[in-house]
Order: C-alpha cells, then sequence, then structure tokens
C-alpha cells in the first residue's frame, strides 16, 4: 500500500517486514493507516509521540501448548494463543476462537480490529483476541471439556477481571464458556467476572446470546434511515452463516419488517424464497448441531447449495455478511451491485475484501464496516461486566434497550467523524477515526508506557 503520509508509510512498511505471512493482520492495519491520512495530518502529536507506532504492535502476545487427552485414551495437542493488543481505555476485552484457522496473523488482525471496536461501544475496553487452532466439531462433550481445561489452566495465569476478560468467537459458545469458567474459578479459588458470555445462572447477561445480530440491525436501521430516509421494512435481505450472528441477524430483521431468503454454512447454502423460517434453523443449528442443508428435507420449497460463495449470487435489497474473514471478494461485490443490492452491514470481523469494499464505496451503496456494525456483541460483553461488578441482573429490555442505543451511538460517532474529516458518508473511515481518536487521546495522556 501506499500512503500520502511519510509517517504513516513508514509505520505500515515496518509492519509488513516485521510480521511476514500475517496477511490478514497486515490487511487489517493497511485499512485503518488509510483511514487516519487526515488525522496526522492535522495533528502532528500524533507522530511526535509515536501513536502510530505503538498502537500496531501488540503489548502481549502468547502462545502456548495445550494438550488433551481424547476419548481413545490418546493425547491431542494444539496450540492456544491471547493477543493482549491494547489497553489505554480499560482492560484487554475481546473473544476466543477455536477453529483450524487460528494463527498468529488471525488472532493479530482481530485483536487489532477490537482496539476501534471497543473503543466505539463508549465503554472503557481495550482490545484483545485469542483462541486455538482446535476443532469442536466432531468432538465429543468430555472431548470439549476436557480441552477447555487444559486451555484454561495456561490462560488463567495471563488474564482477571481487571487485567484481560475474553468472550465468546468462532467455535465458543455457551458450553465452552462454562467449561472454562470452571475450571478458573477451580484454580484461582475465586468467582469473578473473568469472562463472559456466561450462563445465566452464574452471571451471564440477558440478550447477550442475541447481542451481535440485534446489533447489526439496529446499526443497519439507523444507517439506512439517516443516510437514504428508508428502512429495513419491506426489504429481501440475504445473511450469510448459521451460527449465533447470522441466527440472531435474521430474527431481529424479520422483527424490523424484512424478509431474509438464505442462510449458509461452511458446506453450502439454503435459499428459501417465501422467507427463512428461524425455529427449523434454531432447532437444527441450536439443538441438532447439524448442518444448515438439513433445512431442505423440513421446509418446502428451499433447496440447498453446495459451496458458500453462491449465496453472494442471490438479489437482495440489503447483503449481511455474517460468516468469516474475507468471504466477499471482488468478484461477489460486482455481482450484488449488478443484482441491485443497496446496502451492505458486516456481522463477521472482516467479510469483505479491500477490493470489495472499493467497489461498494464508488458504486455508492451504504457500507457498515464490521469494526461499528457488529461491536452490539462486546457492548453487552460489557453491559456483562458491569452487571458482574455490581452482583445485579438487569432485564431483557433493559440490556437490549441500552444496546440499541449504543449501536445507535456508534453509527453517529463514525458519520460525524466521516463528515468532520471530510469523508462524509464513507462509515469505513470515520469508524477507524471516531475509534483511534479515543484511544490516541489515552495513550498520549498515560506516556510512552502505553
Amino acid at each position: 500500500m501506499e500512503f500520502k503520509s511519510e509517517y504513516l508509510q513508514r509505520v505500515y512498511d515496518k509492519v509488513v517486514k516485521t510480521n511476514p505471512g500475517e496477511p490478514e493482520f497486515i490487511q487489517a492495519v493497511g485499512e485503518v493507516l488509510e483511514s487516519l491520512e487526515p488525522v496526522v495530518a492535522k495533528d502532528s502529536s500524533y507522530e511526535e509521540n509515536g501513536i502510530i507506532d505503538r498502537i500496531v504492535e501488540p503489548e502481549r502476545m502468547i502462545s502456548f501448548r495445550v494438550s488433551w487427552v481424547d476419548d481413545n485414551g490418546k493425547v491431542q495437542v494444539n496450540r492456544g494463543y491471547r493477543c493482549q493488543f491494547n489497553s489505554a481505555i480499560g482492560p484487554y476485552k475481546g473473544g476466543l476462537r477455536l477453529h483450524p484457522s487460528v494463527c498468529p496473523s488471525v488472532i493479530k488482525f482481530l485483536g487489532f480490529e477490537q482496539i476501534f471496536k471497543n473503543s466505539l461501544t463508549s465503554l472503557p475496553m481495550g482490545g484483545g483476541k485469542g483462541g486455538s487452532n482446535f476443532d469442536p466439531k466432531g468432538k465429543s462433550d468430555g472431548e470439549i471439556m476436557r480441552f477447555c481445561q487444559s486451555f484454561m489452566t495456561e490462560l488463567s495465569k495471563h488474564i482477571g477481571a481487571d487485567t484481560d476478560v475474553p468472550a465468546g468467537d468462532i467455535g465458543t459458545g455457551a458450553r465452552e464458556i462454562g467449561y472454562m469458567f470452571g475450571q478458573y474459578k477451580r484454580l484461582r479459588n475465586e468467582f469473578t467476572g473473568v469472562l463472559t458470555g456466561k450462563g445465566l445462572s452464574y452471571g451471564g447477561s440477558l440478550a447477550r446470546t442475541e447481542a451481535t445480530g440485534y446489533g447489526l440491525l439496529y446499526f443497519t436501521e439507523e444507517m439506512m434511515n439517516v443516510m437514504k430516509n428508508d428502512s429495513v421494512a419491506g426489504k429481501t435481505i440475504v445473511v450469510s452463516g448459521s451460527g449465533n450472528v447470522a441466527i440472531y441477524a435474521t430474527e431481529k430483521a424479520t422483527q424490523l419488517g424484512g424478509k431474509v431468503v438464505a442462510l449458509s454454512d461452511s458446506n453450502g447454502y439454503i435459499y428459501d424464497p417465501n422467507g427463512i423460517n428461524l425455529d427449523v434453523v434454531k432447532q437444527i443449528k441450536e439443538v441438532e448441531r447439524k448442518r444448515i442443508k438439513e433445512y431442505v428435507d423440513r421446509v418446502d420449497g428451499a433447496t440447498y447449495t453446495e459451496g458458500c460463495k453462491g449465496i453472494w449470487t442471490i438479489p437482495c435489497d440489503i447483503a449481511l455478511p455474517c460468516a468469516t474473514q474475507n468471504e466477499i471478494d471482488a468478484e461477489s461485490a460486482e455481482i450484488l451491485i449488478k443484482n441491485g443490492t443497496k446496502v451492505v452491514a458486516e456481522g463477521a470481523n472482516m467479510p469483505s475484501t479491500p477490493e470489495a469494499i472499493a467497489k461498494f464505496q464508488a458504486a455508492g451503496l451504504l457500507f457498515g464496516p464490521a469494526k461499528a456494525a457488529n461491536a452490539g456483541g462486546v457492548a453487552t460483553s460489557g453491559l456483562e461486566m458491569s452487571q458482574n461488578s455490581e452482583r445485579l441482573s438487569w432485564t431483557f429490555e433493559e440490556v437490549d434497550a441500552k444496546l440499541k442505543n449504543i449501536m445507535v451511538n456508534i453509527f453517529h460517532n463514525a458519520y460525524n467523524a466521516s463528515k468532520e474529516y471530510s469523508e462524509e458518508g464513507n462509515l469505513v473511515a470515520g469508524a477507524n477515526i471516531a475509534g483511534f481518536l479515543k484511544v490516541a487521546d489515552a495513550m498520549k495522556w498515560q506516556g510512552i508506557a502505553y
């Protein structure tokens, strides 16, 4: 990448040189730095204080062995990670991803994105991320428990309610969080809000399960209302994925009057022109833990297609990528534009490639970037932390109302920043700038130790 600012170019070139073989992380850094061009041009103190130099380097990157015993009595070995990226505005906060694709580049890109996403929520949370290349698919409950206990035995040395508060992510749901929390409690002999996404019986928050998907729609609705005087009602919507984010994005989109016609998993996608029957999807994915193709055997008129990429060929007004990083490339973006899509909002982390985003923006689509649009999950995790600190449990309605208010404010913070820095309507730049300014200010006040 090439930058107008010599300072940003120098920082980016160093990131590329010192992080070889980490394309996801380099991509994330490049996207943020590109947005910060007008910021560093306007205020030289960011260079004088080395803010950009420091913000692209994790405060701590932890890697460790995770040994566990499978049901056949055989020892298995995985690798665990925790990237504690930036704690300028609060304890590190970010999920634990359990997936074969987990590697330092993925963990660092997610942790870097988390800095700005957490800042946008206005809650006091720093940025971090962790996980393992362990694959929970096909494993028994006993195997998952033994893995989680081994993983937490090491991770517990590095986290705490006022230090680092992990949460769930891909592959890490209520079951895995429960096993990890139990092991942490056993090791530390304390009952504390060290993890979020917990079960309701032991300190979890109502609406946490729904939060990322609901928050995505609250952001999308506000974006459409303010920027186009429009709404989700009456729109045809395609959602990729069929996990937690996708399911509850579908639920809230339907409540707002939209019609979701497609969902997917890593094998393929379903298309239901009558609108997705979410009760069937929840039974398949949340209860039976089966593949999405089961849907067509239970709902008349639905079809299943092998391969995920084709989901973006389905005509829609709104596209909500909620599966994984870089799932929409330039080719898919062109198809969406050609088919008349007017809105794209990201439910997954960095699901659109830079080339795809450029095409969306050039075509005049409304584009909600992940660090703003999918911040509802971590926002509600922050609300869970507050409830744990107070030893209180708020009602679903209380949490949902706070979540909606946070997501509306995130949109306006990003939109206002885009206008202030002469990028009106560019929410990618606006979200990066708004998230950065708060963290950068805290870093300047705290000196070079941070």
